[in-house]
């Protein structure tokens, strides 16, 4: 006999989008994304973001002057230049300087974009490290 559930019955745990949103697991770029084209919801994970766009003053006055939102852009651009190649994953290159230290030399980062199902199945997109997900 099966169950309303399918063959496995009940989910143990379930751990929505939106709670990794809430959370910070996911840092949600829909607003931005939308300038730069996205029709559909776009996150970064946590990893992604420290490493990626994530920057303070005090790193400003340690390594170069940048911002966030600079920073977020550049990451969203080339995931749009990305996504226009079509398909429901891809990789990126973006040059990034690295936080912390004094370094002033941008290097070369690949992340990963994955289209796949948000909470209620619609099309969502996440950007994560490689080897993340």
């Amino acid at each position: 006999m099966q169950n309303r559930c399918g063959v496995f019955g009940e989910p143990i745990h379930v751990y929505s989008r939106a709670q990794a949103i809430a959370d910070g697991v996911l840092i949600d770029c829909t607003e931005v994304a939308k300038e730069a084209g996205f029709r559909i919801p776009v996150a970064m994970t946590h990893a992604a973001w420290v490493d990626c766009v994530e920057w303070s003053d005090e790193d400003s006055r340690r390594q170069a002057h940048q911002d966030q939102a600079g920073r977020l852009w550049d990451v969203i651009w080339m995931a749009s230049l990305a996504a226009r190649r079509g398909g429901a994953q891809a990789s990126f290159d973006l040059y990034r300087l690295p936080r912390g230290g004094r370094g002033v030399t941008p290097r070369l980062v690949t992340l990963s974009m994955v289209c796949g199902p948000g909470d209620r199945g619609e099309p969502v997109i996440t950007i994560l490290q490689l080897g993340e997900g």
